[in-house]
């Protein structure tokens, strides 16, 4: 079946607005996709993410309280926090456990200090 050169001409014609339109609408969503603000991860202050393992050890101790691992870290992250008081009750506990480790001693009598207990 043949054209004829009417049909060709607006054959033509129409792919070429389809075309264009088609570069249009992309052009001018990179515009706006360019324009707009992108989501970015929450700002987490270094404080609350202290807080969170924090919670994050005393959860594990209500579950396991002679957890190793949770008490150093409880007791590490207190004593980062510049809480030696919090730190001397898993300190404590840590000696009791382990009462061949010395670093675990050094370190209670050191936060009993920095806490005013002798």
């Amino acid at each position: 079946m043949a054209l004829t050169q009417t049909q060709r001409r607006t054959f033509i014609f129409v792919s070429g607005v389809l075309f264009l339109g088609s570069m249009a609408a992309s052009t001018v969503n990179l515009v706006v996709t360019g324009l707009l603000p992108t989501e970015s991860a929450p700002v987490v202050s270094e404080e609350s993410s202290i807080e969170a393992q924090v919670r994050g050890y005393e959860l594990v101790l209500q579950r396991e309280p002679n957890n190793i691992t949770a008490l150093e870290g409880l007791a590490n992250t207190r004593l980062e926090m510049n809480d030696p008081k919090g730190a001397i009750a898993p300190l404590e506990k840590l000696v009791k456990l382990n009462p061949d480790n010395a670093d675990y001693a050094a370190q209670l009598a050191e936060a009993r200090q920095q806490a005013g207990n002798p």
